[in-house]
């Protein structure tokens, strides 16, 4: 037979076996392709293929790290969660049991959405295994109404319910309603607003946001934080958000003084013909395991 060049594997990163078995990997991708409370533009189902789909085309060297991760840390794929079969208590059920076995197994879960309302069962997981843990959230929106079109675990929730569970930093947040600005000052968690923070230089606030952390953290990344100007593939963009390096300064920031058990990226909703959102999620994840596993 001719030789021919192989497609890559439909896994993160395009990895070869030997860096993406599961029993030898470090970091497992948990693809939850969840969408039951949008509200708005629909598609966030989507979000897991697409930021899939972008990794196997991402070179894999790290030029900040001057390595490449995947060769130290070894990252995993399971398949997508079936998210659309039972109720929504359900599945948040099983997304949960999900996360707690792969916390149980040693590994280090990143879960890709889907919309935000999958946060809270996996917050929930993780507080279970972990003790002293707070959330690090990364979003446009507070996510603190106490419901939302009646319904408690719809996106709208997502943070108010976290909090329930353990105290939360909040950044780059610059909307929300009445009810949430009137609960903040009631509730666990500490607000950067990007207002105050996009235009500082960024050893004035990221000390700080490190500071109000626990020593274990949870990471949240709803994708419309950033400023739409590089990430306009989200169900709700909301003008006057991060940029690339304020993100991925804060969480090298946090990576290298805390220890970060889990994290997940929510809210892409990929658009035809428009692929950089998709890259920079997909970028976003690696750089995250980078910063994790391979400070010196």
């Amino acid at each position: 037979m001719a030789r021919y060049i192989p497609m890559p594997p439909e896994n993160f990163g395009g990895l070869p076996e030997e860096h993406s078995r599961y029993d030898t990997s470090r970091a497992v991708i948990f693809p939850v392709p969840l969408e039951r409370t949008t509200t708005y533009e629909h598609g966030t189902r989507n979000g897991p293929a697409a930021i899939l789909a972008a990794s196997r085309n991402m070179e894999l060297y790290d030029e900040e790290l001057r390595l490449e991760p995947y060769q130290k840390i070894g990252i995993a794929t399971l398949p997508p969660i079936d998210t659309m079969d039972g109720t929504l208590d359900e599945v948040l059920a099983q997304i949960s049991a999900a996360e707690s076995e792969l916390l149980e197994a040693g590994k280090f879960p990143v879960v890709l959405g889907g919309e935000h309302s999958l946060t809270p069962p996996l917050v929930s997981a993780a507080a279970k295994k972990y003790k002293n843990l707070s959330v690090l959230q990364i979003d446009a929106h507070a996510d603190l109404r106490d419901t939302y079109q009646g319904n408690p675990a719809s996106h709208a929730c997502a943070m108010r319910r976290v909090v329930e569970i353990c105290p939360a930093v909040q950044v780059g947040i610059r909307s929300l309603c009445v009810e949430e600005a009137q609960a903040i000052p009631h509730l666990r968690t500490k607000i950067y607003w990007a207002h105050d923070i996009v235009r500082a230089p960024l050893k004035n606030w990221i000390a700080k946001v490190v500071a109000d952390l626990s020593s274990r953290v949870y990471l949240t990344i709803d994708l419309d934080g950033f400023d739409p100007s590089l990430v306009p593939a989200t169900g709700t963009p909301e003008p006057g958000g991060l940029d690339w390096r304020q993100v991925t300064s804060l969480i090298r920031a946090v990576a290298s003084r805390k220890q970060i058990v889990g994290m997940d990226v929510v809210e892409l909703l990929p658009q035809p013909g428009h692929h950089a959102s998709d890259f920079l999620a997909a970028k976003l994840v690696y750089k995250c395991l980078g910063y994790i596993f391979c400070q010196k």
